[in-house]
């Protein structure tokens, strides 16, 4: 089983190709929009590894939440190559692939900037979701009940009012944590083996929230510009 994985939810892309249980990734270009640098990636990585799109059994693909523009960028992406190549697609969360980047924690609380103030926010234990994600303001996400947590995820580091909050409930920040193509591939490999893919036409981001960017005058009321 082979398939791939992109992930552009924030602005650390990256693609990762799965060959029966190992998993080739490599980074976008930092700087440069996914836009113009996941396809080329994907294609790079199948080439080096000797292998072509129409031999994939999947494409598999980080569904969010995230940045609107790199969650359209992975799920256009992956439609297309399903469609051009009659695979089926995998849609995967991306907090979820957060959770499972941090290792072999068992209880994980995710927090991901979500820009204009807020945070993208799901609690994961053993890898399952506890309760629906949310998008909370940093001195509002709710903080993980009981012992043995660790925060992961930039909004740690983006809002330190999030930071104070979740310190003293948690034994360990790590706010590098980010979803990644093979942290997506890896949680998207039983799946497939389940037969769990969708056909390219059902394949859809997941944004949460509908707001896109803020007013002028909400980026007045914060003391920024016009």
């Amino acid at each position: 089983m082979q398939f791939l994985a992109l992930e552009s939810s924030t602005d650390a892309a990256s693609v990762a190709l799965w060959r029966d249980g190992a998993v080739t990734e490599r980074r976008c270009p930092p700087g440069q929009p996914s836009s113009a640098t996941l396809l080329p990636l994907a294609a790079a990585l199948l080439a080096e590894a000797g292998a072509s799109f129409a031999a994939l059994d999947a494409i598999a693909f980080g569904a969010g939440p995230g940045s609107f523009t790199g969650l359209r960028v992975a799920c256009g992406v992956a439609q297309g190559l399903a469609v051009a190549h009659d695979l089926p697609v995998l849609p995967v969360g991306t907090l979820a692939a957060m959770a499972h980047a941090a290792g072999e924690a068992p209880r994980v609380a995710v927090c991901l900037d979500a820009r204009m103030q807020e945070v993208y926010f799901g609690c994961f234990v053993d890898g399952i979701a506890v309760g629906a994600p949310g998008v909370f303001a940093p001195d509002a996400v709710p903080l993980p009940e009981g012992g043995g947590w660790i925060a992961v995820g930039n909004a740690l580091a983006a809002y330190p009012a999030l930071h104070e909050r979740m310190a003293p409930r948690v034994h360990a920040l790590r706010p590098e944590i980010l979803p990644t193509a093979a942290a997506v591939a890896a949680l998207a490999a039983p799946r497939l083996a389940r037969g769990e893919g969708i056909d390219a036409a059902e394949a859809a981001p997941v944004y949460i929230r509908d707001k896109v960017a803020l007013t002028v005058a909400e980026r007045l009321a914060q003391g920024g510009r016009a």
